[in-house]
């Protein structure tokens, strides 16, 4: 029973083949098909309205050198949003509840803010790791502490990522199942059980919004420290 619970996080496969990447690339068919004008009709219209909106601000905490992330930030916060929301739908497949593929996004990118920072500003970038006015003594600990710090940072980033969509998930199918275990037997609890199971769904569509958004605010803060 309990095993039951975390088969919606196994990859799926037709014949043997991971469906994954087909999981990945589905939610980009949900988007308008680009067009030689710039816009064709309303969907097009609020489409940019809403890319727009999240560029700028992702942009907020970057100087100009920064902008030039801008179109991967974008994308990836697109990713990210559409995936998490579409595996919400029924007899769908999250992948990013699997921790492998959110550290492939998250160590990439990390590694990239940290060798900008370490090409264009040295000096700054090593700087962070022993604020200024440390004590004699405690210069060798801080300095282990502050690197550990920035060596967990893309691990935090999927791990909180992972553990956020795994819970709701969790939540979801363990109200669920209670629901419809309680309906034959006591119709007016499963009928207060569904009300939460309404609430929760609500609460998890927040949280798959707010955890792409939180995600990709963190790389460009990650990236501001080093530009």
């Amino acid at each position: 029973m309990n095993l039951s619970f975390f088969d919606q996080f196994t990859s799926p496969c037709l014949l043997g083949i991971p469906l994954v990447l087909l999981s990945m690339l589905f939610p980009a068919l949900l988007l308008p098909t680009p067009n030689n004008r710039w816009i064709t009709n309303r969907l097009s219209t609020l489409q940019s309205w809403f890319f727009h909106m999240i560029t700028k601000q992702l942009m907020l905490p970057l100087n100009k050198k920064g902008h030039k992330w801008a179109l991967i930030l974008t994308s990836l916060m697109i990713f990210l949003l559409t995936i998490n929301l579409s595996g919400l739908l029924p007899y769908t497949f999250t992948p990013t509840t699997q921790l492998s593929m959110n550290m492939a996004l998250a160590f990439p990118l990390w590694l990239a803010t940290l060798l900008i920072g370490l090409r264009n500003q040295p000096s700054i970038s090593l700087g962070h790791l022993l604020p200024e006015g440390t004590p004699t003594l405690l210069i060798p600990a801080l300095i282990m502490i502050e690197t550990t710090s920035l060596l967990i940072r893309p691990l935090a980033l999927g791990v909180r990522l992972t553990a956020n969509l795994t819970a709701g998930h969790l939540l979801i199918q363990l109200i669920s199942t209670a629901t419809s275990a309680l309906l034959p037997i006591m119709p007016a609890v499963s009928i207060l059980t569904v009300s939460i199971l309404f609430l929760l769904t609500i609460l998890e569509v927040a949280v798959a919004m707010i955890q792409a958004y939180v995600f990709v605010l963190l790389l460009s803060l990650y990236l501001q420290e080093n530009i």
